[in-house]
Formats: C-alpha cells, sequence, structure tokens
C-alpha cells in the first residue's frame, strides 16, 4: 500500500435492509468517510467504493435521533436519585423520601424529583408538614415532575429564611395557611429555597457521561440540552457550564446548550464558553418562560382552568425580551416556553417584536405549546417560527387533561396536524427528565395519542420526521443522511413508520452511529427511573 492510501480515511460501507429517512427510501446502505455520509444508494452499487464492510441484517437505518429539549443534568442526577412518580399515597412518598434521606450522609440535604400528586390517593401535593415526617432534622425539597412546583420541609424553609413576612416574588407565589408559608411554592418561588437544593445538586462529570451514554443507546446521536435552572441563581448554570467544558471532548453525542438566565453577562460567558470547549459541545441559544404547566395549575390561560379558579402564572417580561436580544446579536436562538394559550399570545407578541427587530425567524422556537387556538396557529404560522412539541406529554396528561382545560378548549391540545398543515415547523422532544427521554416512546404518543384528539395523530413518517431531520435542523445541523452531512444514524430492528404505535414504542435499537463511528453503550444500564 502507498503512502497515499495509508493517510486516506478508511471508508466505511453500512449496510442493512432499508435505509430511510421520513417518507423517503433511500436505499440499502450509506457509504461513509471521515465521520462524513459520501453517498446513499444500493449497496451493490457502492461497495466497490469500500474499504469495510458493516451489515445489519434485516434492519432499518434511519437519521439518528435528536432530543431538541432534554435537561441532561438533571436526568443524570434521577439515574441515580429518587422518583417519587410512581408514589401512591402520602404514606407512600413519605416512606419513599426517608428510606433515601436514609442513604444520604447526614449533612446533605435530601432532593427528590418527579412528585405527581394526581397518582396519590389524596389527589393533592404535600406540604411542610407532610415531609416533616420524612426528613425531620435536616433540609428536604421535593419537586413535581413538570418542574414548576418545589415543597421545601420546615428545615429548608428555615434555612432560606423562608417565613411570614417573605414576599411572592415576580412570576411565582408561595402557598400560605394563616399567612405562613405551607413549604409549596410555584414557578419562581422555587428559587426562594438555597442553591444549595438546587435539582440534582452536586453532579460528577462522570455521571453525566455515563447518561449520554445511555440516551446513546435509545438511538440519540444530538440533544438540545437545557443548561442551568430557571428558579435558581446565575452561578448554578456557571457550575454547569463548567461540568460540560470539562467533558468536552469525552461526548459521545452532540450537545448543543440552550442556557438558563436572564442575566446578559452570564449568557455571553456562558456562550463563549461553551464554544471555546470544542469537540462535540457547543452553544445554541437561549431559554425563558412565560408560564408554568398545566399539570401544576401555572399555565397562563385566557380564562380559568375548567377545575381551579385560576388564570394560571405569566411569567414573561422585559427582562427576557432583553435577553432574546442579547442571544440574537450572539447568533443563537431564542426558544420560550409557553404552555397556556395566554403564554402562546405573549411569546408571539415577543417574536413579533424581535422579527421587527431583524431577527431571523428560523431562529425564534417556542416551547411546549400545549394549548393553542385556531388564531393562534394562523398567527404563528405566518411568522415562520418554529414549535418544540412533546408528544409524551399526550401519554402523561390523559387521564386529567380535559379536566384542566375543559370543553371549550378541549380541541387546542397539542393540535400537531392542525399545525404541521398550517405550515408551523414543528420539533420534538421528550423535556425529560419531565417525560422519559426514549425518542421512540415519543413517537409512539405521536401516532397513537390515548385518545386526546385523535384527528390530530402524526403518521408514522411525520412522527420519524419529528425526531429526526426536524429536530437536526432546529440544531442548526445539516439535514441528515445526505451527501456530505456527518454520518449521525440509528439501526432498528423494523421500519416505525409502517407497524402500530405499541410496536413503534417496543421497537429496538441495534445501534448509534455519530460521525460514522458506533458508540460503546451499556445496553444493560437504566435509561429511566419512576
Amino acid at each position: 500500500m502507498d503512502a497515499d492510501a495509508a493517510d486516506r480515511p478508511v471508508k466505511r460501507l453500512i449496510s442493512a435492509s432499508l435505509v430511510c429517512s421520513g417518507p423517503d427510501d433511500l436505499g440499502d446502505a450509506v457509504l461513509v468517510e471521515d465521520g462524513r455520509v459520501v453517498a446513499i444508494g444500493q449497496a451493490t452499487a457502492l461497495r466497490s467504493d469500500a474499504d469495510e464492510v458493516i451489515e445489519h441484517a434485516g434492519a432499518v437505518i434511519v437519521p439518528g435521533f435528536r432530543d431538541a429539549h432534554i435537561h441532561a443534568v438533571p436526568y443524570a442526577s434521577l439515574l441515580s436519585g429518587c422518583s417519587l412518580k410512581s408514589a401512591t399515597s402520602m404514606n407512600d412518598l413519605i416512606d419513599r423520601l426517608a428510606a433515601y434521606a436514609a442513604t444520604l450522609d447526614g449533612e446533605h440535604p435530601v432532593v427528590a424529583t418527579r412528585l405527581d400528586d394526581e397518582s396519590l390517593a389524596e389527589r393533592r401535593l404535600p406540604t411542610r408538614h407532610d415531609l416533616d415526617r420524612a426528613v425531620p432534622d435536616r433540609p428536604a425539597v421535593i419537586y413535581r415532575y413538570c418542574g414548576h412546583i418545589a415543597v421545601a420541609n420546615s428545615a429548608a424553609l428555615e434555612a432560606s429564611n423562608i417565613g411570614v413576612e417573605t414576599a411572592d416574588p415576580e412570576g411565582g407565589s408561595l402557598d400560605r395557611v394563616d399567612g405562613m408559608p405551607n413549604g409549596i411554592l410555584r414557578e419562581t418561588a422555587a428559587g426562594l429555597i438555597a442553591p444549595a437544593l438546587a435539582r440534582g445538586g452536586h453532579l460528577e462529570p462522570s455521571d453525566l457521561l455515563d447518561a449520554l451514554h445511555v440516551l446513546a443507546g435509545l438511538g440519540i446521536t444530538s440533544i438540545g440540552a437545557m443548561m442551568g435552572y430557571g428558579e435558581q441563581p446565575s452561578h448554578t448554570l456557571e457550575a454547569e457550564i463548567d461540568v460540560w467544558t470539562s467533558i468536552a471532548g469525552d461526548l459521545p453525542i452532540k450537545v448543543h446548550g440552550i442556557t438558563i438566565t436572564d442575566d446578559p453577562d452570564v449568557l455571553t460567558s456562558a456562550a463563549g464558553k461553551l464554544d471555546d470547549a470544542g469537540g462535540r459541545l457547543r452553544w445554541h441559544g437561549v431559554k425563558r418562560f412565560a408560564d408554568g404547566s398545566l399539570g401544576g395549575h401555572t399555565a397562563a390561560m385566557h380564562t380559568p382552568f375548567a377545575d381551579v379558579d385560576t388564570t394560571g402564572t405569566y411569567r414573561l417580561t422585559e427582562a427576557d425580551v432583553a435577553i432574546a436580544r442579547t442571544a440574537a446579536e450572539l447568533g443563537g436562538a431564542v426558544c420560550i416556553h409557553a404552555i397556556g394559550d395566554r403564554a402562546v399570545s405573549g411569546v408571539l407578541d415577543t417574536f413579533d417584536v424581535l422579527i421587527s427587530e431583524g431577527v431571523p425567524p428560523e431562529r425564534l422556537r417556542m416551547e411546549h405549546v400545549s394549548v393553542v387556538s385556531p388564531d393562534q396557529i394562523d398567527r404563528f404560522a405566518a411568522m415562520g417560527v418554529s414549535a418544540c412539541v412533546q408528544p409524551a406529554f399526550i401519554a402523561s396528561e390523559s387521564e386529567w387533561l380535559f379536566t384542566r382545560v375543559g370543553d371549550d378548549r378541549s380541541t387546542w391540545v397539542y393540535p400537531f396536524v392542525s399545525m404541521a398543515a398550517a405550515g408551523i415547523p414543528l420539533v420534538g422532544s421528550s423535556d425529560c427528565p419531565v417525560e422519559p427521554p426514549h425518542p421512540l416512546w415519543g413517537m409512539a404518543a405521536a401516532i397513537d395519542r390515548h385518545g386526546i384528539l385523535p384527528s390530530e395523530a402524526l403518521s408514522g413518517s411525520a412522527a420519524l420526521d419529528l425526531f429526526t431531520t426536524a429536530g437536526a435542523m432546529s440544531l442548526g445541523e445539516p439535514e441528515p443522511l445526505t451527501p456530505g452531512a456527518p454520518a449521525d444514524m440509528v439501526v432498528l430492528d423494523r421500519d416505525v413508520r409502517s407497524v402500530e404505535p405499541d410496536q413503534v414504542h417496543d421497537t429496538h435499537v441495534i445501534e448509534t452511529y455519530v460521525d460514522g463511528a458506533a458508540v460503546a453503550v451499556d445496553r444493560s444500564a437504566p435509561a429511566w427511573v419512576d
């Protein structure tokens, strides 16, 4: 072999029974060189150009899955922490929390996640007094699974100087009994708890890397990683950025950082650090909040919820518009959380302002868009901005969703087909750890809809596109499985476009390729905890 041949990157042919993207069948093999796609077509025609061949007989190759909105650090913490999602009663919750506290050092605050009051026999949130029964001797905080409500025990409230004189912060509230906070903190009020009690707490970089390898095992090749917590001070974001940059050279998948802050200096610093870190890490944009959640009754609605006399919590302020301008000046995206229809209107108003100032619409993205009227859909589509949706919300909310929104808004919930037909670019994600990070589970929910507006069910091809090509484009990546694009792809055991939702849900990932190389994963490692 001559020197030139020895220095040339190896051409690898990766073949299966089918290569497809969205509705399109592309062949049965992908030719890869130096981490990028050289050609896609029939193996018989491409084999002569390959130095080596990897065969996945009977399998299907699709673009790598993209999760455009995931909280990776809380997910990593969940895998080794305490989840309360499957607790069935208040006593069960207290027993679980006490058992978890017993595993921690006595000086360590107790933090648990994924509380679901709808699954408790009492159908209510716990209070400080309930948590005191489980952890009487040190601070303890638990977070509702939506992430928008925290419950603190008496020790945590005292350590944070929260008492009868504590005022409700802008964009948040403390539940009270006779003026005294009862431990339930909604939206921005969760930030009153000491930073030491942040969700997930301290995390070792190795734990985060392990979690990213688990995501790769689910077929995920890129994520839009929400970095920092909206309810916590800026130094929490700065500490998380330091963790991310420390592992930049070892990332198994591509990480696009979406930073949560309203401080222009912090945003500018975070963007620079992420972009300078190299490897598969880069800064993508900023995230802000217009409201809360449907489950916690903090989604901002134009008229009250059907089951509770409140219109939720509207959080969007001029500070959010200002930080959006900073993100745009840095060349990044602006991603704003909006669940209720009032929040949707407010975000569209904000996007109107930004577009009038010259921000490209393709850099503006609304997160969630759970309740949206037909008039709002038309306005949304005319603006050219995109929507990042979470089909898995439908599965977890199906038992109480209509109870929350009422008959008048029953056709406004997660109208994916109507949004897509109007021309709104839809992007798929999990919002993990709010929902499991499995893209195939999200696809199945988009197709099935669990009895919630079946007419809005996506086809198998559209659901696949939601978590592959659409996600890639939203994160600023080239169109996947095209010549010259990074060879990020996943090998599945069936064609998920043409099977029933339960079969999509149960599809197996055989291999995940990032930049043309198979990612080493431990498939025995748990990907989810309830």
